[in-house]
């Protein structure tokens, strides 16, 4: 990087973190610990709208829709926000990364220009890919698409799908050829949350949180004009979206872990017990936390490398976030290990804070989402093997 080129990058820090000095909602994680449904989506599409006045909401999508930062840029954006303790964007999570990255490499011209503006006037978006049946063997969902002249007749069950009794739209994976190979017969919808036929059910999960949701689908009707591609390539459109997933995403997970986790977990240590030991004194959590800040090290030059390269290996997005997975699950466990026996009875978490709020016992419980959605660490790995290092198809199915 040139000297220019830095100072500039260094002039956007200091813009960063006088704006984080100015409109981080103070006392946000107290003010969002405990609150009913209505007021975290409140809160989300306030601070979501707080965010993209700054031009910080949607950094990774192109200048024309109100993105174009570099990927140098975005690490600072999003250490500056991990390092201020600035709330997550939970609810647009899957707006702002899975539904954009897909109407951007796929979408018709009108989907996108429908869409994307909605999307930054707070449009809320979930995703309808697993089923009972098909999790991580996603090619073998069963919901059906049926063409009726310009629409679709849709009939299913989803599952799995994060915040969908508040999304407005859905990105859906139907069966329209049911006697096709189990990836070919796939297609892709963007389906109206509020169209008849449509059930949404939450699920309670063992923290307390109703973060995932059942869809069931009874008849209903979607346009032809919401199909993304072409009939029956679905799968294909599905790798744009989990691409995104495991792509800029990991950009500010990777940071907000070391940038806001880790520096709690050492603050964590630091303190001393009720027995008058402070853990940090322990030469076993020292060791510990210089492997796990090696690992984060390690994890944040992985997700940017991954994010700059124009043509990324066909195993980096599965290695980017099977490292980040499992790092996430290690260090939230020794968190909960250097908490003890107290941080069992922290019962709630603010709702707009990430994967490693803190509330160490509920970080880690949630930590094993991240093994599981997305394709699980088998999975990664056996894409790892195959596709990365060569090696022979692991035997099974029609794949």
């Amino acid at each position: 990087m040139t000297r220019a080129a830095t100072s500039a990058l260094e002039d956007f820090r200091a813009a960063v973190r006088d704006w984080c000095r100015t409109h981080i909602p103070e006392d946000w994680r107290r003010a969002q610990t405990g609150v009913t449904d209505e007021e975290f989506v409140r809160f989300q599409k306030e601070w979501f709208q707080k965010l993209r006045g700054a031009g910080y909401a949607v950094p990774h999508w192109p200048e024309e829709w109100g993105g174009g930062m570099s990927v140098a840029e975005q690490v600072v954006l999003y250490q500056e926000l991990a390092t201020h303790d600035a709330p997550r964007l939970v609810l647009p999570f899957v707006s702002i990364h899975h539904a954009a990255s897909t109407l951007l490499a796929a979408g018709t011209e009108e989907q996108r220009a429908r869409h994307l503006p909605a999307i930054l006037d707070g449009e809320i978006w979930c995703q309808g890919f697993s089923e009972p049946g098909a999790g991580s063997d996603m090619a073998s969902l069963t919901t059906s698409a049926r063409r009726d002249g310009d629409v679709y007749v849709v009939n299913g069950q989803k599952l799995w799908a994060s915040g969908a009794m508040h999304a407005d739209r859905c990105l859906l994976l139907a069966r329209t050829d049911p006697d096709a190979p189990k990836r070919k017969g796939i297609s892709y919808f963007l389906m109206d949350m509020s169209l008849p036929g449509i059930e949404v059910r939450p699920i309670r999960q063992a923290t307390g949180e109703s973060h995932f949701c059942e869809i069931f689908l009874d008849d209903v009707v979607i346009p032809a004009t919401d199909l993304v591609g072409p009939e029956n390539e679905g799968w294909r459109v599905a790798q744009e979206t989990l691409g995104a997933e495991r792509g800029m995403t990991m950009l500010e997970l990777a940071e907000r872990l070391g940038n806001g986790g880790f520096r709690r977990l050492v603050d964590l240590s630091a303190r001393r017990g009720p027995d008058g030991t402070v853990p940090l004194d322990d030469p076993l959590v020292a060791d510990r936390l210089a492997q796990l800040e090696i690992e984060l090290t390690g994890l944040r030059a992985l997700c940017s490398d991954f994010v700059s390269d124009d043509r990324p290996g066909p195993a980096d997005a599965s290695i980017v976030k099977l490292y980040y997975s499992e790092l996430l699950q290690r260090m939230t466990d020794f968190g909960t290990e250097v908490a003890g026996l107290a941080a069992h009875t922290e019962l709630r978490k603010p709702l707009s804070s990430g994967w490693e709020s803190g509330a160490w016992v509920l970080d880690f419980i949630g930590s094993w989402e991240w093994t599981i959605p997305g394709g699980t660490s088998e999975i990664q790995r056996t894409i790892i093997g195959e596709r990365g290092l060569g090696l022979p198809r692991e035997p099974g199915g029609t794949r």
